[in-house]
Formats: C-alpha cells, sequence, structure tokens
C-alpha cells in the first residue's frame, strides 16, 4: 500500500516562515539607528583582534535574542518560560550585547559611538520603552505581571530566582521565533558582521 504525501497548503508555509524584509522595519524612528550605524562601518578600523573580541558579545547577544524570541508571544499571554525566567527583557539585553560587540569590533571608532548610544539607550530608549511596554502588560495581565515584574529583573539576569516557568507557556517555538521577525535581526547581523571582516581584510 502506497502511503499518500499529505500536502501543505502554500498559505501554511508562508506563515510559519515570515518575510524578514518586513515594511515596519523601515520604520522613521528607526532611521537615527541606521544613519549611526552607516556612519560606525564607513569610519570602521577593526583589526582581526577587535573583530575576535567583539564577536563574543554578537553571538552572546544573538544567542540570548534567539532564545527569548521563540519564547515570546506579544501580548496574547504573559511570558514566563525560557529566558523571561531570569530577565524581563532579553530582547532588549541582546541588542545592547549585539550592539556593544560591533562597537568593540569596529575598532577605536567604534568605542566612541559605543559609549553615546550606550548612554542613550540607559536614559532615554530603554526608560520610555520600559514605561509603555509595563503599562500595557499591567493592563492585559493585572496582577500577575505586577508580581512578574516586583520579581524578576529588567535587563541583568538574576540566575538565582525562585521563579519558576510558567506552566501553561509553551517552550520554544520557530512559529514565534519567526513571527518576532527574528531572521530579519539574523541577516542584519551577518550583513554587518560581513562587512567588517572585509574592512579587516583590507585594511
Amino acid at each position: 500500500m502506497i502511503a499518500r504525501r499529505r500536502l501543505i497548503p502554500a498559505d501554511t508555509v508562508r506563515a510559519s516562515v515570515r518575510n524578514p524584509f518586513r515594511l515596519k522595519n523601515l520604520n522613521r524612528r528607526f532611521l537615527p539607528a541606521f544613519c549611526v550605524a552607516l556612519a560606525g562601518l564607513a569610519l570602521a578600523d577593526p583589526s582581526p583582534g577587535s573583530l575576535a573580541l567583539g564577536s563574543c558579545g554578537v553571538v552572546l547577544g544573538l544567542a540570548l535574542r534567539s532564545w527569548g524570541a521563540g519564547h515570546l508571544v506579544k501580548r496574547d499571554q504573559l511570558t514566563r518560560t525560557g529566558p523571561y525566567v531570569h530577565l524581563r527583557h532579553p530582547l532588549y539585553a541582546g541588542t545592547f550585547l549585539i550592539g556593544a560587540g560591533f562597537g568593540v569590533a569596529m575598532g577605536p571608532v567604534g568605542w566612541g559611538l559605543l559609549a553615546g548610544t550606550g548612554l542613550w539607550f540607559a536614559l532615554i530608549y530603554f526608560p520610555a520603552k520600559e514605561r509603555r511596554e509595563s503599562e500595557l502588560l499591567e493592563q492585559c495581565h493585572g496582577f500577575a505581571y505586577v508580581s512578574y515584574r516586583a520579581r524578576v529583573p529588567a535587563l541583568v539576569p538574576d540566575f538565582t530566582s525562585r521563579l519558576r516557568p510558567h506552566s501553561g507557556g509553551e517552550g520554544w517555538r520557530f512559529a514565534h521565533y519567526s513571527e518576532n521577525n527574528e531572521l530579519g535581526t539574523v541577516l542584519g547581523v551577518v550583513a554587518v558582521a560581513a562587512v567588517l571582516a572585509l574592512r579587516a581584510a583590507s585594511l
């Protein structure tokens, strides 16, 4: 007896792997960050040593973001699995590590950019995002989020926390990873890394 192949509808396949080049990623609010990144790449003076050292932060940050993105279900439920057991914002923490890694990899120019963007992130961008997201999550999840926020730090992980993964969590899912556009992040990181590697080879 010949087994019949199960055909998967094309719409299902497209839904499981989201297009990483989405228009929302070209929002004007990201324009200053793109300009700073392009200036840094143009002025970068990477060396094999700076690339090796910076790549540690980039890989660690990308791994943290990937871990978190595979667990995150925005708004529909309060995510308390994976890295969210140890910190509330693994995606922001991962982004900061990636940026720091690239800053180190760029050489002396990168250190200056890292200092400036680090202050902007810590004093302006993240506090505003944290406030807005906390208000939204509290409206959606009430006391459950208030309790979670009181027990879990924002960016610096607490591996001694007694918080246990939420029993209703789904665990890591590629569908969540794709829905949170982490494929786009990976492509961006690879592109920047390739440019720095080429500049290091040509210097």
